[in-house]
This record gives C-alpha cells, structure tokens and sequence, in this order.
C-alpha cells in the first residue's frame, strides 16, 4: 500500500508553495483580486502536483538509473498509481478552475494542462524543455489574471516565465554538473529580472488634497520600496547559489541553485504583487520562500 508520505515526495509537496503566487500576482496586476482568487490558486496547486507526478511516471525508467532512490524507481509507488495521481490531479485542477473562474479561467487552464503533461510526455528532453516550463508558469499567472485585464498582467507573466526559464535550464545539469556559461547565463537573467521588477511601482490611493493631488502619508512612501526590497532578497538568494555554481558547476551545487530557484520565486512573485499595489499581500506570498526552504530540507523539491 502507498503511504501518504510517499505520495507527498512523488508531487514534491512542499515545492508548492511556489505555486499561489503565481496567480496572486497575475490577479493583482490584472485587477482580478477577489473571493475567486484562492480558488483558483488552488486549482494551479492541483495542477502543479499532477505534473510533478506526470514527471516522474515519464522519468521513471531514466530514474531508475541516475536516481533510484525516488518513489518509482524504489518500488514504493507504482507506475500505475503515479499515472493515477497525475491523471485525477490534472481533472481536479480543471474541475476546480472552471468551478470558480467559468469560461474565462477554463480558457487558460486547458492550455495550461495540455503544457504541463506536452512538457512531461515531450519537451522535457528537447532543446525546447526550459521554454515550455517557462511557459507552463506564465500561463499560471495568466489563470490568476484570468477574472480580470488580462493583458495587464503579461509584464508579471513574462517575469515569471524568464525566472522559469533560467531554473529549467540549470535543472537539466542536476546529474551531470555543468560547465561555466550556463550559470553565467542564468545569472546575468536573475539579476536582469530583479532590476526589471521593481520598476513601475504603483502608488495606491489615498486622501485628496485641498489641491486635488494625493497626500503621501510615510507610511505610503516606504510602501513603495516594498517591491525593491522583495527583488533583492530574491536576487541575494538566488543569485548567490548560481555564483556558487561559477565557483564549482558540480551536480551538488547545480541542484542547490535548483532548489534556492523553486524556494526563492515567492520573494519574485511578492514583488510583482507588491509593485501592483497589493503590497501586504505581496509581502504574505514572499512570506512563503523561508517555509519553503525548510520543507525542502525534508523533501527535495527537485
């Protein structure tokens, strides 16, 4: 019989928590913040977990030579029932998409499901492998945008995918190391993507004057560093675990950039939530990257 923990490692539970952020972020740029929202990030958790399953059932002959040690390959979870998981997550997650977003949300969830299991079945191995995980994840914040301007949130899905895209292609050196200029690359993108995010900060509003303009209380101008403050706490992280892999591309260090990668994206997230405004929610969704790494710390989120 499957254990539940078991289970757990195969969708990489913990890894998560990257996840709502996606849509917080797409529905806060978009204007689409409402009782839908949470629903819906759901629906993307659902979605995220069916193709970490679908991931491992397609790897799992691959797995069973570079590492045996995970749910499939060990024997402690069938392919049959990871095929299983990853089949009845994928019907949740649409279920769950369509039932709080109707036809509008079902119109991105679909396409978002079709990349997710395109990318597992497919892609993965394939030169173009990081550009459709990347957009696996701009799709996920289109669904978050989805009840709202969609096109307001392209900037903050186009963030994500880039993000996506550098984590990808460092993922696909985890066994075998890597040489020099792919975490030259990668990093030049990190620290591109930091520097871009916080660079339209929104000013909520506040009291008109006598002059009809907006007084600026204190606390309203530190807000505004919010978005700032959030990308370099991104960058620090997750940059320095790719200038470790400058140092020494070995596997160990390529999977901790991986990892500082997955963990490290609800500070991003935060950040483009904050710069549209929702600033405590922003600094909630980044909230999520320290619980994260300490989950990962017991199962890998790789």
């Amino acid at each position: 019989m499957t254990r539940l923990a078991d289970l757990a490692e195969l969708v990489r539970a913990p890894a998560a928590l990257s996840v709502p952020g996606d849509v917080l972020s797409g529905a806060a740029a978009a204007g689409a913040l409402g009782p839908r929202t949470p629903a819906l990030a759901g629906a993307s958790v659902l979605l995220y977990w069916a193709g970490m399953a679908a991931n491992d059932w397609a790897d799992r002959r691959l797995d069973a030579v570079e590492r045996p040690e995970r749910p499939i390959p060990s024997g402690r979870v069938r392919p049959s029932v990871a095929l299983g998981v990853a089949s009845g997550l994928t019907a949740a997650g649409l279920a769950v998409a369509t039932a709080a977003g109707g036809r509008r949300a079902a119109a991105v969830a679909l396409p978002l499901a079709a990349t997710i299991w395109g990318y597992d079945l497919r892609a993965k191995n394939t030169a173009a492998g990081p550009a459709v995980m990347a957009a696996c994840r701009g799709l996920d914040v289109l669904l978050g945008a989805s009840g709202g301007r969609v096109v307001r949130a392209l900037p903050a899905a186009l963030t994500v995918a880039a993000h996506t895209w550098t984590v990808t292609a460092l993922s696909r050196r985890e066994v075998t190391g890597a040489d020099r200029r792919l975490p030259g690359l990668t990093l030049a993108g990190t620290a591109l993507i930091a520097l871009a995010t916080p660079a339209r900060p929104t000013v909520l509003s506040g009291a008109p004057s006598s002059t009809g303009c907006v007084k600026r209380g204190p606390f309203l101008r530190l807000g505004e560093f919010v978005p700032a403050v959030l990308a370099a706490g991104y960058v620090a992280r997750y940059g320095r675990a790719q200038a470790r892999v400058l140092a020494d591309p070995s596997p160990g260090r390529v999977r901790a950039a991986v990892g500082a990668g997955i963990t490290g994206l609800p500070a991003l997230q935060g950040a483009l939530t904050a710069r549209a405004g929702a600033r405590l929610l922003g600094l909630a969704v980044a909230g999520a990257a320290p619980l994260g790494r300490r989950l990962a710390r017991l199962i890998s989120p790789t």
